[in-house]
C-alpha cells in the first residue's frame, strides 16, 4: 500500500507540471475602507487565502471556470473565468448578511475572544461525509478521540474532547441544547446522516462561552443547519463500502421565491453491518426546513430527526477474545435446548426522534438584534435483550410449579422503554458598536422521560398482561439560565470580555427501576459561572489572549443511580497566542482545568453500556495544544495539530480487598498525555483534491486506579480520501466523486474499553475479600473503505 501510495504522487505531481496557472488577486473593502482578515476561497478546490492589513489577497490556480468566495461575517459570491491573470477587487457593503450565524452571535465565538477553538465548515464536511457519524468526522481535530462501538463508524460512537467524555461536551443546534438532558450525552445515532445538512460546526475547548443546556465540562459544539439557498437546487448522493456500508441521500431547495421564501429538505438512508459481528445499523432520518427572509428579519421552521434501529455492540470483549477473535460479538448469545451456542437476531436498540425548531432573528438597526427560538423534541424507544436463566421475580413474575418442582427461573425477552419529552426557549438581545459587543440572554427548558420495562416472551413462566410494566420510573427536570457577556475595545489593540451566567436546575424522579428498588430524587442547583480574558492583538499577525472561566455541573441520571454524588466545580485556566498569515496560521494554547469533584469514569459500564461516574475530590488537566495550516503552495496544504498533557487526580481513594485505599495521584481515566493529527492535503490539477489524514493516541488508562489490566495502547492510523469535482458536467451542474480509505496500513487498534473490579472470598486477606480486575474492549475496524457519487443539479 505505501508503494501505491508513492507512485500516485509521482502521478499527480506529473500531471501537475503540464497544467496552467493564473494568478487571482484584487483588493476587498467595505466602502473605501480595506478590510483585513476576509476569508477569500475558491469552492471546491481546498485553496485559499485571508485578506491582509491593506485588504489585498492573492490566490493562484489552474485555468477553469470557479465560484470564489469572500467571508467576513457575511457573504459574496462572485463568478470568474480564470484564462490569464486577473484582478478582482470586492466591496463587501454589497455583501449580503449571513443572518443565520446571528442565532448562535449568544454562544459562538471570533478571534477577537479569548476562547479556545475550532472550526469545521461544509466544505471540510463534505470531503469524507460517506456515511460515518459526526464524532469519526471530527477525528482529525485538536485534541479529539472519536470511538465507535461497532467499530466502523457507523452506529453508535461517541467522542471525547480534552479526555473529557461525551457527556462534559454541550452540544447545541442553532443554540438549541441537544444533549439528553438525565444522561446529559448526544446520541448520535438517532441523528444519521446529519452532516448533511450543517452549514458549518464550532468547537470550543475548555469551558467556553455561556450557552444553553447543560453546561460544558471539557468542550462545547455548537451547530448551524443548512442555510437558505438564493437558486433552486438538488442533488443525490450514494455510497457504498466495506461490511455492506451504503449511504443514499436526497436534498432538494426552492430557492429564493418571491426573494423572501424558501422550502427545502433531505431524506437519507444508511446501513451497515459494522466491523464487529452482527452490529447492524438502520439509520432513517429527515430534515425539513422552511424560511421567510428580507431585508431585517429571518424566520425559520425546521424539523429534522429519524428512525435508527442497532444490533447491540457495546458488551465487548475479553483481552483472550481480542486476540483470537477481534470481531466477535457476545450480544444475544444463549445456549438452546439441545445445547448448541444460538445469538438472538432481535438483540436490538430501537429509537424514534424527531426535533422542531421555530427561530426568528430580527435586526431593528446596525446596533441591534435579537433571536428567540423555540423548539420540541420527541423521543420514544426501546432496547430488547434476551435474558438466559433470569429470576422470574426480577422481571415481576411469579414462580410457579412444574412436574412437582419450583420454577424461579426462565429464558425471556425483555424490553426497557423510555418515552421523553424536551421542550422550551432560548433568547438573546445583542447590542453591538465600534466600542462594544454585548449580548443577553438565557433559556428555559423542561424534560419528562418516562422509563419503563415489559417482558414480551417467556420459555417456561406464564407471561404479564399487555399493561404490565416490571418498573416504572418517571424523571424530569426544568433548567433555566440568564447570562450577559460584552466584549470590550479599551485600546485599538487591547479588548476585555466578560461573562456572567446564572443557572438553575431541578431534578426529580419518582417510580422503580429495573432492579426493583424505589428511585426517588428531589435535588436542586444555584450555579453562577463568571467569565472573563483579555485578548492583544499585537499586529496585523499576532494575537495573545488570556481568560478564567467557571463551570459548575449537575450529576446525571446513573451518578444517581449509583451512589450519592455531588455537583461538580471547574476553573479554567487558558492562555493562547494565534498567528495569522497568508500562507501560515497557527494557534496555540495552554490550558489548565482545576477541578473540584470531578465525575471521573471509573472504567466500569452499567447494563445497557453507559458509563460509570464517581467523584473523585480534587484533579486537574493541564495540556499545551497546537494546531497549524501551512500553505506550502496553491497546491499542497499541511494541517497538523498536536496535544500534549497531565490528566490527574489528586488524592485519589477507592476500596481494594473490602478496604479504604488511598491511590495518590493517578492518571485520570482514558485520558492520553498525547493526542496528535495531520492533514496532507494536495491538488495536483482543477477539482481534485487528495488528503492523507493521520491520528495519533498516546496509552491510556481505563481507571483511576492506574492498573495494568485497564490500559489501552496507544494507536496511530492514517485514512486516505480523494475527491474529484466534475463541474459543468453534461445534464449535472457538478458530479463529485469521493473515495476514502480508512486505516491503510490495517492497524489492529482499539479506541475504547472498560474496566471492572469483582470480589471472591479469600481467607489469606484480613478483609477476607479478595478483589480481581479484568477488562472489555472496542476494536476499531482494520482497512476498509467507501466511495460516493454525488450529482448535482
Amino acid at each position: 500500500m505505501k508503494n501505491v501510495l508513492f507512485f500516485l504522487s509521482l502521478l499527480f505531481f506529473s500531471m501537475q507540471a503540464f497544467s496552467q496557472n493564473y494568478t487571482l488577486q484584487g483588493t476587498v473593502t467595505e466602502g473605501e475602507t480595506p478590510l483585513e482578515g476576509v476569508s477569500v476561497f475558491a469552492t471546491g478546490t481546498g485553496n485559499g487565502t485571508q485578506t491582509d492589513e491593506d485588504g489585498n489577497y492573492s490566490l493562484t490556480l489552474q485555468e477553469g471556470n470557479y465560484t470564489i468566495l469572500f467571508s467576513f461575517g457575511n457573504r459574496k459570491r462572485v463568478q470568474v473565468n480564470l484564462n490569464q491573470d486577473k484582478v478582482l477587487d470586492v466591496d463587501m457593503s454589497t455583501a449580503e448578511e449571513v443572518l443565520d450565524e446571528v442565532f448562535l452571535s449568544s454562544v459562538r465565538v471570533s478571534a477577537q475572544e479569548p476562547i479556545t477553538y475550532s472550526n469545521l465548515s461544509n466544505e471540510e464536511i463534505e470531503d469524507r461525509n460517506l456515511g460515518q457519524d459526526i464524532p469519526v468526522l471530527m477525528n482529525y481535530m485538536p485534541n479529539v478521540v472519536s470511538t465507535s462501538d461497532a467499530g466502523a463508524g457507523v452506529g453508535y460512537t461517541g467522542i471525547r474532547v480534552r479526555g473529557s467524555d461525551a457527556t462534559r461536551v454541550n452540544v447545541t443546534v442553532n443554540g438549541i441544547p441537544l444533549n439528553d438532558a438525565e444522561s446529559q450525552g448526544v446520541f448520535w445515532v438517532n441523528m444519521g446522516d446529519f452532516a448533511s445538512s450543517v452549514q458549518n460546526l464550532q468547537l470550543q475547548r475548555g469551558v467556553g462561552t455561556s450557552t444553553s443546556g447543560a453546561g460544558a465540562f471539557g468542550a462545547s459544539l455548537n451547530i448551524l443547519t443548512d442555510r437558505y439557498q438564493e437558486e433552486a437546487s438538488a442533488q443525490l448522493a450514494n455510497s457504498i463500502g466495506s461490511y455492506n456500508t451504503f449511504k443514499h441521500t436526497l436534498e432538494f431547495s426552492t430557492g429564493l421565491m418571491n426573494d423572501h421564501w424558501e422550502f427545502a429538505g433531505r431524506a437519507s438512508k444508511i446501513r451497515s453491518d459494522g466491523y464487529i459481528d452482527r452490529a447492524e445499523s438502520e439509520l432513517k432520518s429527515y430534515f425539513l426546513q422552511g424560511t421567510y427572509v428580507d431585508d431585517n428579519t429571518l424566520v425559520k421552521a425546521i424539523s429534522f430527526g429519524g428512525t435508527e434501529t442497532t444490533y447491540h455492540a457495546w458488551y465487548g470483549i475479553d483481552g483472550e477474545t481480542l486476540r483470537e477473535n477481534r470481531r466477535f460479538n457476545p450480544a444475544g448469545m444463549y445456549t438452546d435446548d439441545d445445547g448448541n451456542v444460538q445469538f438472538y437476531e432481535d438483540q436490538t436498540d430501537n429509537y424514534w426522534q424527531d426535533h422542531y425548531q421555530f427561530l426568528w432573528n430580527e435586526d431593528y438597526n446596525e446596533n441591534w438584534s435579537s433571536n428567540i427560538a423555540l423548539h420540541y423534541t420527541k423521543g420514544r424507544g426501546y432496547y430488547q435483550e434476551y435474558e438466559e436463566e433470569a429470576a422470574l421475580t426480577e422481571f415481576g413474575l411469579q414462580p410457579f410449579t412444574a412436574g412437582g418442582e419450583e420454577v424461579t427461573t426462565s429464558d425471556l425477552v425483555s424490553r426497557e422503554w423510555l418515552d421523553n419529552d424536551f421542550y422550551g426557549t432560548v433568547f438573546s438581545l445583542t447590542y453591538e458598536n465600534e466600542k462594544v459587543d454585548a449580548v443577553l440572554g438565557g433559556g428555559w427548558n423542561r424534560y419528562v422521560g418516562d422509563h419503563f420495562g415489559e417482558v414480551i416472551y417467556t420459555q417456561f413462566a406464564r407471561n404479564n398482561g399487555p399493561s404490565d410494566l416490571y418498573y416504572d420510573n418517571t424523571g424530569k427536570k426544568t433548567d433555566f439560565n440568564i447570562y450577559a457577556k460584552a466584549t470590550f475595545s479599551i485600546t485599538e489593540k487591547l479588548a476585555a470580555y466578560g461573562d456572567l451566567q446564572l443557572r438553575t436546575v431541578n431534578y426529580e424522579t419518582h417510580g422503580l427501576l429495573d432492579d426493583g428498588t424505589f428511585f426517588n430524587v428531589d435535588d436542586s442547583f444555584e450555579f453562577f459561572n463568571p467569565k472573563a480574558g483579555l485578548t492583544y492583538q499585537m499586529n496585523t499577525q499576532n494575537q495573545f489572549y488570556a481568560s478564567y472561566a467557571r463551570a459548575h455541573r449537575e450529576p446525571t441520571r446513573s451518578d444517581y443511580e449509583n451512589g450519592d454524588p455531588e455537583a461538580e466545580e471547574l476553573n479554567d485556566y487558558e492562555l493562547g497566542w494565534r498567528y495569522n498569515s497568508p500562507s501560515f496560521q497557527i494557534n496555540s494554547n495552554l490550558y489548565l482545568m482545576d477541578y473540584r469533584n470531578q465525575l471521573v469514569l471509573t472504567g466500569g459500564i452499567d447494563d445497557v453500556g453507559a458509563f460509570v461516574r464517581e467523584n473523585s475530590g480534587n484533579s486537574y488537566r493541564l495540556g499545551l495544544e497546537i494546531d497549524a495550516t501551512i500553505r506550502l503552495s496553491d497546491h499542497f496544504t499541511i494541517m497538523p495539530n498536536i496535544a500534549i498533557s497531565r490528566n490527574k487526580n489528586v488524592d485519589f481513594v477507592s476500596t481494594l480487598n473490602g478496604e479504604l485505599r488511598e491511590y495518590g495521584k493517578t492518571d485520570i481515566s482514558f485520558s492520553p498525555e498525547i493526542v496528535a493529527g495531520n492533514i496532507i492535503g494536495y491538488s495536483p490539477v482543477q477539482g481534485l483534491e487528495l488528503k492523507l489524514l493521520s491520528k495519533f493516541v498516546g496509552e491510556q488508562y481505563m481507571s483511576n486506579i492506574e492498573a495494568e489490566n485497564s490500559k489501552l495502547e496507544s494507536y496511530f492510523i492514517n485514512d486516505f480520501n480523494v475527491q474529484y469535482t466534475w463541474r459543468d458536467a453534461p445534464v449535472f451542474e457538478e458530479i463529485v466523486f469521493t473515495g476514502l480509505v480508512n486505516n491503510i496500513f490495517n492497524e489492529e487498534y482499539v479506541s475504547n474499553g472498560y474496566y471492572y473490579t469483582f470480589n471472591v472470598e479469600n481467607p489469606d486477606f484480613a478483609s477476607g475479600v479478595q478483589t480481581l480486575d479484568g477488562a472489555g474492549y472496542y476494536p476499531q475496524a482494520t482497512t476498509n473503505f467507501l466511495a460516493g457519487l454525488t450529482l448535482k443539479f
